[in-house]
């Protein structure tokens, strides 16, 4: 049965068939709600039925998402989430996989496992919720937490350099970059689709506020005022283009990214078209990471950064089974652990 034959037979449902009875324990205001919103409202139409799909997290306040969501799921252990995700694709690999992490979880003590599954290139989607801080176990630093950071593990600041978390999954050749924000939930309901479509690993990162241990930590792309100025919005095919106005734009000086102002000279025509299968034009605005505290700073990109194609590993493993028992038969476990060399003792 294909695919589209599948959606037309299954029932219909709504964002409300994704919820559980299970009270929501995060904070109040905490951005965990709208990303939990959002996944509910994009999950009835991606044609999967309920019970292939599955929700898997390590440790951490976004680790909570599996109760809260009518799906199969598991509530792993810290930063092993990618790691059992990896190992229920292999074997299952019909299911739609998601794996909820953090900046901590996936970065830090899962930061390991996460390069590994990009680049083994499973077709799950990783939604690393970056709230700059450790949150459950209240309010310490993370791997993603900028210089400087007072916190109650670093009460003179923090001397880390920060990870960039999609740089990072670029380096570790994954197949698909994103990122979104929880204040803006049509983006990321767009984002979380495209995570979906793709053929191979997604890899998500979704700016999310901790309203108790670091709020206002992405204010400055969020809020009205400031993220038309701040925030640059990728869209396949089209030019850079940003500001409250869309009177500035991003054009290349051979591989150098510099800002122009179309009021004052700048040519739309000159501008930087995107697309999202440049892998190497991805490597630059991945690095579109400036402190936005410093004068002339970039935009940080918000959108696809990049999309490409790869074997996903489940399928190569599965070819190699197939082939190995059409030319070897199925085999016998008794005569495999006991190997090809026997002694006997007389």
């Amino acid at each position: 049965m294909t695919e589209e034959a599948i959606v037309a037979v299954l029932p219909t449902l709504t964002s409300k068939d994704f919820a559980t009875d299970q009270e929501v324990r995060w904070c109040p205001g905490c951005g965990d709600y709208s990303i939990l919103a959002q996944v509910q409202k994009v999950m009835p139409s991606i044609g999967v039925p309920k019970e292939n799909i599955v929700i898997i997290s390590g440790i951490g306040c976004s680790s909570r998402f599996p109760y809260y969501m009518n799906t199969f799921g598991m509530h792993s252990i810290h930063g092993r989430a990618t790691a059992v995700a990896s190992g229920l694709k292999a074997s299952r690999p019909e299911l739609s996989v998601w794996i909820v992490t953090g900046d901590g979880d996936g970065l830090s003590i899962g930061g390991n496992h996460t390069i590994h599954l990009l680049r083994r290139n499973f077709d799950v989607n990783v939604l690393l919720f970056n709230n700059q801080i450790y949150g459950l176990t209240k309010g310490q630093y993370s791997p993603t937490s900028e210089k400087q950071k007072i916190t109650k593990s670093t009460p003179v600041g923090s001397i880390d350099h920060p990870f960039n978390p999609l740089a990072l999954a670029l380096g570790a050749d994954a197949t698909f970059i994103a990122r979104s924000m929880d204040r803006d939930p049509k983006h990321l309901q767009a984002m979380l689709t495209r995570s979906h479509l793709h053929k191979g690993a997604s890899f998500l990162e979704i700016y999310q506020n901790c309203n108790i241990f670091n709020d206002g930590a992405f204010e400055i792309f969020t809020e009205k005022g400031s993220k038309p100025e701040e925030a640059l919005f990728l869209e396949h095919g089209q030019p850079l283009i940003y500001g409250a106005a869309k009177n500035k734009g991003i054009k290349l000086d051979g591989l150098k990214p510099v800002v122009v102002n179309l009021e004052e000279g700048g040519s739309k025509d000159d501008l930087w078209i995107h697309d999202e299968n440049d892998f190497y034009k991805a490597q630059i605005l991945v690095r579109m990471f400036d402190d936005p505290r410093i004068e002339g700073h970039f935009p940080r990109p918000f959108g696809v950064f990049y999309e490409g194609e790869r074997d996903c590993y489940e399928d190569v493993m599965a070819m190699q089974i197939e082939e190995a028992i059409a030319t070897k038969g199925k085999g016998n476990l008794d005569k495999l652990l006991k190997g090809k060399e026997v002694w006997e003792i007389v």
